[in-house]
């Protein structure tokens, strides 16, 4: 997902230069809501919405009334504002949309927003609002970049977060930026004095996520030897699975020894590009240095398919009689011995 467009986007609007077309689309639908709520609420007053601002749903419209509406005329107002939500159930007659694109109304802004969804870049639709418009496609972020994203969103309302509480969301909440900033918006009115660090107290008191019994500090056992370790955090997982999942756990262990094999594939182990190359923090670099010496190529491969074995078995396909308990706590063993 390129921020920076987004980031542009936002700026432009914030200073009132308006694009005839919004065509928001993708699968992060965060910032497909966060543009379309700030173009509702900033272009036209209050006073000028009830005669210039119209909201369809496309379930219950056509794309015959959506150009109808269009093509008015603003009532003592600069512009009218249409808004089409859940605009992929239209998806299917969305060429029809062309020949408006391709000549808007310069007094008609048209915010459509189209979720979990993307254009063909090889129709005519997509290169029609290309032309006069605003076309965004709005991509899942990686997970290795979403601490990163953390930091800098809270940052930018003069709020601070400790790497571990950090980590902690990430591996409990993944990349759903939705239920991230939902949690985050809690932490500040919980944190309202902006010169205290969001702690992993305060996500364990507030959000519910143990600072000490986590996938975060389950790789860090696994990572350091701590064989005794793991198998205490893995137990207390393993307990709250409608919480911790053994999918998730296994895919962060995995994407966790994938990791640590490319630490080892790299000839410029210097922290500036293990951090840049592993999509990790710079402080997190002489963990990975641990583990390395623990976990040898040759190794971490077998550990790669032990893991992608116990994935089968937690699912059935292996018709493995053993508990989710006992899949994870073998597995650990196997790991660290």
């Amino acid at each position: 997902m390129n921020l920076q467009e987004i980031n542009s986007i936002i700026s432009k609007i914030k200073n009132k230069i308006y694009s005839p077309v919004y065509f928001l689309m993708g699968e992060e639908t965060y910032y497909i809501d966060l543009i379309s709520d700030l173009l509702e609420n900033s272009i036209l007053e209050e006073e000028e919405k009830s005669f210039n601002q119209t909201i369809l749903y496309a379930k219950e419209t056509s794309i015959d009334e959506i150009i109808s509406c269009c093509k008015r005329y603003p009532m003592m107002s600069k512009y009218q504002v249409i808004i089409v939500k859940e605009g992929q159930d239209l998806s299917r007659k969305i060429e029809q949309l062309s020949d408006y694109m391709l000549n808007p109304m310069l007094s008609t802004i048209l915010i459509f927003n189209f979720r979990n969804k993307t254009l063909d870049k090889r129709k005519k639709i997509f290169k029609s609002v290309q032309k006069f418009g605003v076309i965004l496609e709005c991509k899942k972020l990686y997970e290795n970049k979403v601490a990163d994203w953390i930091s800098n969103y809270l940052k930018s309302d003069n709020y601070s977060i400790s790497l571990k509480a950090c980590h902690m969301l990430v591996d409990y909440l993944g990349n759903d930026l939705n239920k991230i900033t939902n949690q985050l918006k809690k932490l500040k009115i919980i944190c309202s004095n902006k010169d205290v660090e969001i702690s992993p107290q305060h996500i364990q008191d507030n959000i519910g996520i143990s600072k000490d019994y986590n996938i975060f500090e389950l790789r860090n056992a696994v990572g350091s030897g701590n064989l005794t370790k793991a198998l205490v955090i893995s137990s207390y997982l393993s307990s709250n699975s409608k919480q911790h999942p053994i999918q998730v756990t296994l895919s962060s262990l995995f994407n966790y020894f994938i990791q640590i094999f490319q630490f080892h594939s790299l000839n410029n182990k210097s922290d500036n590009n293990v951090s840049s190359i592993l999509g990790i923090n710079r402080f997190f670099v002489k963990d990975y240095i641990i583990a390395s010496k623990l976990y040898s190529m040759k190794k971490i491969s077998t550990i790669i398919s032990l893991i992608k074995d116990c994935d089968l078995k937690s699912k059935g396909v292996r018709g493995s009689n053993s508990s989710e308990k006992d899949i994870l706590r073998q597995l650990l063993i196997q790991i660290m011995n």
